[in-house]
């Protein structure tokens, strides 16, 4: 097996409550006021969509309804393998991530060294120079739609991804409290997200959504935690060893420095990471090289040329794609 590689779920899909538009010649995200299902290919107009999407509208009332709860449930019983939310600032050029951090310890890229990747202490985003203005919080969560038509791949997710607060605290907060309530049992749980809708000072009393995680609409807890019981005696039956799976996942995403690879990282970065007005588009060890791009620009343009400055490190373009 590949070293430095983290193993993360299988993806067959995206769970979106936003998408990226066209405004004065700049992509910029733009939230919605519920949920998009969609692959993992983008045509021209944006990704595209997945069948579930038109299968959960109907079942929600009609082909256009507005689909604001999915049903779902979790891989894994320990809520830090569905759901793991850390600080992060990647290369908005490249998508590469280079710091991630849980406001303890963080590890980060050591750019033009041989260290690698260096562990170090995380104050969290208010209070770390390196990763001033680019770092903020970043989750994932990684579901199964619980969908009749959705049931041919078991260990196969759909993934949520957000920088927002309030999705993260709410996530966060439903996965230990459902985690406690079951016995330890979280996968077993039939469950549903719903988009919740809130007016802050700060929104100017506009809504503002976010993403929580409930029993399903129709159901109590009680009939939940029922329901999560007899699925963990129909799976003990059946040799299903959860308890092996977590920590096959574990081990998985403990292989890897980082869960985001470079292809990723770029979608993550257009759509969660967005440069804001004024702010250099490049973060971190970036600067550092397009500074000394800069200045050979300068040179030549005075006419010393940039054959002194040239050696090895002044023709070392910065990586792209």
């Amino acid at each position: 097996m590949l070293k430095g590689l983290a193993l993360t779920p299988p993806v067959v899909g995206r769970i979106a409550i936003g998408h990226v538009v066209v405004r004065e010649g700049k992509r910029l995200p733009e939230k919605d006021d519920e949920f998009t299902l969609t692959t993992q290919v983008q045509g021209l107009g944006g990704w595209i969509l997945h069948p579930l999407d038109a299968q959960l509208r109907k079942t929600a009332g009609a082909a256009n309804a507005k689909l604001r709860a999915i049903p779902v449930r979790l891989l894994f019983d320990d809520p830090d393998l569905n759901f793991r939310a850390h600080y992060s600032l990647f290369d908005r050029a490249t998508g590469r991530p280079l710091c991630v951090g849980n406001g303890e310890t963080a590890r980060r890229v050591a750019p033009d060294t041989e260290e690698g990747i260096r562990s170090l202490p995380c104050p969290a985003p208010e209070g770390c120079s390196f990763g001033a203005g680019g770092c903020k919080p970043y989750a994932r969560l990684n579901v199964r739609i619980d969908q009749e038509d959705a049931l041919g791949d078991e260990l196969g997710s759909f993934i949520f991804r957000t920088t927002g607060f309030n999705s993260i605290r709410t996530l966060a907060a439903r996965l230990r409290y459902f985690q406690a309530l079951s016995g330890d049992h979280l996968s077993a749980l039939p469950l549903e997200l719903r988009l919740r809708g809130k007016s802050t000072t700060q929104s100017h009393r506009a809504p503002i959504y976010y993403v929580d995680l409930t029993v399903r609409t129709g159901s109590t807890l009680a009939q939940a935690l029922e329901a999560a019981k007899a699925e963990v005696q129909v799976r003990h039956a059946a040799g299903f060893d959860q308890a092996a799976l977590d920590q096959a996942a574990r081990e998985g995403f403990a292989a890897g420095a980082f869960e985001e690879s470079v292809e990723e990282g770029a979608a993550v970065v257009e759509e969660f990471f967005p440069e804001a007005a004024g702010e250099p588009a490049a973060t971190g060890p970036r600067q550092k090289k397009s500074a000394l791009g800069d200045k050979l620009q300068r040179l030549v343009a005075k006419g010393e040329g940039a054959k002194g400055e040239s050696g090895e490190k002044g023709t070392d373009h910065a990586p792209t794609g």
